[in-house]
């Protein structure tokens, strides 16, 4: 594995300095342009150039009109356009859809550098630039929003991102292999109307016809929109059809016309990966930013193992994008790119995070998934382990010790998340063990998420004892090993099925235990996820039940403000949600009590300390009668005190003497 001397052309100066005076596709992208291969921009135009083909970076063009796009001169085959590594609305916007003040993907980490929906926006304008060019879409932003989706933002239901963004093809989940064959057609000149048989793609039709896999019908976009019900029931499917062995293709009327959404594609093969990251990155900013993009400050020294998730948490968004099925590239491919980081400049012998999705996840989680893909209605981990699982972290052990050796290589680090229920089911406690010693610089981070198990069902999160006993484990670890570093919870308030009692609990949990969350994350609707869909509906598109929603800003702001019941400024909120849930047996000065009551509360008042009582009057001492001296044990000593006045016969004889002058 080398490192790459040279970026993509960024402009018609630097396809010149090439020898060029044409390029096959132009990649546009919402992110600046990072060389480097945790940005999926960059995979794809660096695989798409292994392939043979001239590619051209669009790094957040000026969206006011279409001559940016013109700037480099016409495609021969095609644009891809992607929404960045981050969906563009929650790059903006915080939960509280108040505008966020940086950007970690833009220059300088400021705003204003690409629009909101830049997949909508870009492909109007290059439609508007090149009118008979064929463009495919891709990314996050895309991925998510390939179906009738519940928007939080204009908090409505929006149709398919293909029907706003006038694009041929949408291309969903890690696209390298439908972007590559995409590739090889237009090519060809094959119109992009043939390009329906691509696994891993969407695309709309007047007629659907004959299709080449099998079909799963969904609930439309009219109808989906005006009936919850029919939105769950159209999600379940959506969920359910995302296998690449199993899945069919889904098809989703809407307005007169038709979405077909293939299955999944295949992942991809190990040796495949290691090709794929083994390109020529140059792992560096492009140097026409003058003030950087801070977002190559967490993956500068970090490496990507594997892809995919089995975890099942609902409110990600992983399992609708990059499947459930894990992948994961070769020890080799690892310790190549590790190898490489030690190069880099700026390195200084730490490795920052060799993870993925979840960083302990290396295979498939049972052996049945390669033949039959995953279960329709079963999880992996919550709320109980599948009896199939395969807990094995063996190779990723071995992979980490290899990596400790590596001359130059001072710590090895992992960041990123560890999934501790699936840890607690391998007997082998060798990883663990490792993982405390060796992987963790002071605290490890895990999300329990909550304590309340109705609401952990609702999360797709294993109960509260699994956390429990990974923490007695862990601190018996450290214990062992001489060592004191601490485990910082991920909690999250507002999640569908959460009550403001429910909030509560967990309040008087991190009360009772000192604990005092470093982060909490109120639930954020984002396109894609089951969570997302309980949130819009009340429903569980799981089972159809109904689901208690927390919509009110105010209570939200109540259930975050219990799980931070020591600050000040939440005092008010505080009182609030214990007046309203019953609990202000919790404001006083007893020890279970969050906070203490105020000068005029009606709430525990501090205790009344007991009058002392009265001493008695004190008696006369009285005179102890000589009884002869005492040991150290109370006991007569054998010789008793002479009496006072009276002298011995020896005594007398010898001061007569004395007095006679003898």
């Amino acid at each position: 594995m080398t490192r790459g001397e040279y970026f993509l052309p960024v402009s018609r100066d630097e396809m010149i300095d090439r020898g060029w005076y044409y390029y096959d596709f132009l990649v546009v992208t919402a992110d600046g342009y990072i060389d480097h291969p945790s940005f999926g921009s960059t995979l794809i135009a660096r695989l798409l150039e292994a392939e043979g083909y001239r590619v051209a970076i669009l790094a957040q063009p000026d969206w006011h009109s279409a001559e940016p796009f013109r700037a480099m001169g016409k495609p021969r085959y095609g644009v891809l356009i992607g929404g960045g590594n981050l969906d563009s609305m929650v790059a903006h916007y915080t939960v509280a859809k108040r505008r966020r003040t940086r950007d970690l993907y833009s220059p300088g980490g400021k705003l204003g550098y690409r629009p909101d929906r830049p997949t909508i926006v870009y492909t109007n304008r290059a439609r508007e630039a090149f009118p008979d060019t064929p463009i495919v879409i891709g990314g996050l932003e895309a991925s998510l929003r390939r179906f009738a989706h519940y928007d939080y933002w204009d908090d409505k239901v929006r149709r398919s991102i293909l029907f706003d963004a006038p694009a041929d093809l949408l291309v969903y989940g890690m696209g390298e292999s439908a972007t590559a064959e995409i590739a090889r057609r237009l090519a060809r000149k094959a119109p992009p109307s043939e390009l329906t048989d691509i696994p891993g793609t969407a695309y709309i039709t007047d007629q659907v016809g004959e299709l080449k896999f099998h079909r799963a019908d969904a609930p439309g976009y009219e109808a989906v929109c005006v009936d919850k019900a029919a939105y769950a029931r159209a999600t379940k499917i959506e969920y359910d059809e995302h296998d690449p062995i199993r899945g069919c293709a889904v098809v989703q009327p809407c307005e007169g016309r038709y979405l077909v959404v293939n299955p999944p594609a295949r992942p991809l093969r190990r040796e495949e990966l290691a090709a794929l990251y083994a390109l020529p990155y140059t792992r560096q900013v492009h140097p026409m930013y003058k003030n950087g993009i801070p977002a190559i400050e967490e993956v500068q020294f970090s490496i990507t193992h594997n892809r995919g998730c089995f975890g099942g948490c609902n409110f990600c968004a992983l399992a609708f994008h990059q499947g459930r099925m894990v992948t994961s590239r070769s020890i080799e491919s690892v310790l190549e790119e590790a190898e490489l980081l030690t190069h880099e400049p700026g390195f200084k012998g730490y490795i920052h995070d060799v993870g993925g999705p979840s960083a302990n996840f290396r295979h498939t989680s049972c052996q049945k998934q390669k033949r039959c893909g995953m279960c329709k209605n079963r999880s992996c981990l919550a709320p109980e382990p599948c009896p199939n699982l395969d807990a094995d972290h063996s190779e990723y052990t071995e992979l980490l010790r290899r990596m400790r050796e590596i001359p130059g290589i001072k710590r090895v680090f992992v960041r990123s998340g560890i999934r501790y229920d699936y840890m607690l089911q391998d007997k082998d406690r060798s990883f663990f063990k490792e993982l405390v010693k060796y992987h963790i610089s002071g605290q490890l981070k895990v999300a329990p998420e909550h304590c309340v198990s109705s609401v952990l069902d609702y999360m797709g999160k294993p109960h509260f004892d699994v956390f429990l006993k990974f923490w007695r484990q862990y601190q018996k670890l450290n214990e062992e090993g001489g060592t004191e570093q601490y485990l910082v919870p991920y909690l999250m308030s507002s999640h569908p099925g959460c009550t403001l009692s429910d909030a509560v609990e967990l309040a008087e949990f991190l009360h009772k235990n000192g604990r005092t969350p470093e982060q909490v994350q109120d639930f954020y609707p984002t396109p894609g996820t089951l969570s997302t869909c309980m949130y819009y509906t009340g429903i569980d598109p799981r089972d159809m039940s109904e689901v208690y929603v927390a919509r009110d800003p105010k209570e939200k702001a109540m259930q975050r403000a219990l799980l931070q019941w020591s600050r000040p400024e939440k005092r008010a909120l505080v009182v609030e949600a214990l007046e309203e849930t019953g609990r202000t047996d919790l404001i006083g000065y007893e020890k279970k009590c969050l906070i203490r009551p105020r000068k005029g509360e009606p709430y525990g008042q501090p205790p009344v300390k007991p009058e002392r009582p009265e001493r008695p009057e004190r008696q006369p001492r009285r005179k102890k009668e000589a009884s002869g001296n005492r040991g150290r044990r109370g006991t007569p000593t054998a010789k008793p005190m002479a009496q006072k006045g009276k002298m011995s016969p020896r005594k007398k004889a010898a001061f007569a003497k004395k007095r006679n002058g003898k």
